[in-house]
């Protein structure tokens, strides 16, 4: 709606032939999405969003990174043409707003030698401020020493099947194109505009012809994210290490990333750390949706990963540990994974928690934070919405006071609100409190619950959690019991178990999640099969050996 009125309101501007709707349309109003640890060293980040931007788009290029008619790798090729109808839009967009338009297809250049564009770039006189080494590539700038590189791209990220490779490669040769290196131009689909575009894939050049028309915006798109489009000459690491504004069109780009290397998730996931690896390390990123004013963000047709926020927010059980390992082991296939930390400094604040309105499925790790009003209401839409519900051991007491300490009359006027009945609502259960810490519980399946899916390819093996165990009977009608948890001396508790909601949404909920349970596989296939039943999502566990840490990655990203 509310893009619906900005709209109306430009072209009311536009019709009355008003100066300031001039101004307006010459003005790039765009998104910021970056991410900044939560304290120094936590190694955890918040994704923040930093909205409505004013750039001015005389001040802007948007350069397009080697989006070639052909490629050595078939789905490459394919994901291009996906692309490219989207991107000549924001193309479009961007040049009619009056930024300027840079092709940069490297290595072709022969194709465009006789083009106006390519001697628009070629005669912008040579800047004062040229850097030293803008005519290099650039394999890494030093604020990515603060992290590990999240791909393993030595091979060179081709995910072809081998026979449709092979195939491809014998097509390219039957055509005069070189198997390995086939590129001879710019993909056709994506318009060149003679009166207005720059053709280069020079970094000198194009620098000269940022300097010239005195643009310091730069925003990059095209292929491939984690070699060409950081690396180039006129990359995201060049622009950015040289003092240029520059961000990514995170929706407009791919990777070359193989899914059956390190770390062994999708390739789509594959793109999707990188993003996060320059968010955190390079600039900043933003959505083609900013440009073309639709609030979309465009996703590949075989992206078909359920967007999964685990939201992190408990100072007891090292959730904020074992849980990013868990997802990058178990969830980097199916899903497409964000983390929404509580703040180190404020336990009455969850930093970009509007990031659930964007959301498919949620897993709550949260322990007593009652929360400001406008952010618990995204908890309360969320759940409302029908939306698949996970937890783990806090999750049951996620919004509420601590025991005993009912929220202050100055904390509620103040606008910050709990969510007192959350676990019965949500997980149908009833916690109250729980065992002495030294009775560990002994963990069984429970009776009546059938060759439950939740259950499928767990041994538990007198599996004895480290958790204390929760006393959270009677469950709620319409929950399922799954596993339950036994102390001498006392009544079995109920320690997993699944719902139903009246809204129509799943919930999976277990008390267990010590961090000494994640070092089970019984827990982790617990986890792993819960995340999928909720989110309706056939998957299997990882069958490969899979490391956190990847291994020394000596040139790796290198060029094509």
């Amino acid at each position: 709606m509310r893009v619906q009125w900005q709209r109306l309101a430009v072209a009311i501007v536009v019709a009355c032939g008003s100066l300031a709707g001039a101004e307006d349309s010459s003005t790039l109003k765009l998104n910021l999405r970056r991410r900044t640890e939560t304290s120094p060293g936590s190694g955890r980040y918040h994704t923040l969003t930093e909205r409505d931007v004013a750039w001015d788009a005389r001040q802007t290029a948007i350069i397009v990174c080697d989006m070639w008619d052909a490629h050595h790798c078939l789905n490459a090729v394919r994901r291009v043409h996906e692309l490219a109808p989207r991107m000549n839009q924001v193309l479009h967009a961007a040049r009619d707003r009056g930024a300027l338009v840079i092709h940069a297809p490297s290595g072709c250049m022969e194709a465009y030698a006789n083009r106006p564009g390519r001697q628009l770039a070629k005669s912008a006189p040579s800047a004062g401020n040229l850097p030293g080494e803008i005519g290099r590539w650039c394999r890494q700038i030093p604020n990515e020493d603060r992290g590990a590189y999240p791909l393993d791209q030595r091979a060179g990220g081709e995910d072809d099947d081998p026979v449709e490779h092979r195939q491809w490669h014998d097509y390219l040769a039957s055509i005069g194109r070189h198997p390995k290196a086939p590129w001879k131009a710019q993909f056709a689909a994506l318009e060149i505009d003679d009166a207005n575009d720059a053709i280069s894939d020079s970094g000198v050049e194009i620098w000269n012809l940022l300097d010239e028309r005195g643009i310091k915006n730069v925003i990059l798109l095209g292929v491939h994210t984690n070699m060409c489009v950081l690396g180039r000459p006129f990359g995201l690491r060049q622009l950015a290490k040289n003092g240029k504004h520059v961000v990514l069109m995170r929706d407009m780009t791919d990777t070359m990333y193989d899914p059956a290397k390190w770390p062994y998730v999708s390739h789509f996931t594959g793109t999707d750390l990188i993003v996060e690896h320059i968010e955190k390390f390079v600039c900043p990123t933003v959505a083609s949706g900013d440009l073309l004013g639709d609030g979309r963000e465009f996703r590949f047709s075989g992206d078909r990963r359920p967007q999964l926020a685990l939201l992190v927010a408990e100072d007891e059980y090292k959730t904020e540990e074992s849980l990013p390992k868990f997802a990058a082991q178990y969830l980097g296939r199916d899903y497409r994974v964000s983390f929404i930390f509580g703040s180190d400094t404020d336990r009455r604040d969850i930093p970009a928690i509007e990031a659930l309105d964007q959301a498919d499925a949620l897993l709550v790790s949260v322990r007593r934070r009652p929360l400001p009003a406008v952010e618990l209401d995204h908890v309360r839409r969320f759940v409302a919405a029908g939306k698949p519900m996970i937890g783990i051991r806090t999750a049951s007491h996620a919004f509420a006071p601590p025991a005993g300490k009912p929220l202050g009359k100055d904390l509620a006027q103040g606008g910050v609100a709990q969510w007192a009945d959350f676990d019965q609502q949500v997980w149908g259960g009833n916690y109250v409190n729980h065992h002495a810490n030294d009775l560990h519980p002994r963990v069984a399946v429970a009776a009546g619950s059938g060759p439950h899916a939740v259950l499928a390819g767990i041994s538990l093996q007198q599996y004895v959690s480290p958790c204390s165990l929760y006393k959270v009977s009677p469950l709620l009608p319409g929950t399922q019991p799954l596993l339950l948890g036994m102390v001498p001396g006392f009544a079995s508790e109920p320690v997993a178990w699944t719902r139903v909601r009246a809204d129509g949404g799943r919930s999976f909920y277990t008390s267990l999640g010590h961090i000494g349970d994640f070092s089970q596989p019984a827990f982790c296939q617990l986890l792993f099969n819960g995340i999928n039943w909720a989110c309706n999502v056939s998957g299997t566990p990882p069958s490969h050996e899979w490391t956190a840490t990847m291994p020394d990655l000596a040139e790796n990203s290198s060029p094509k």
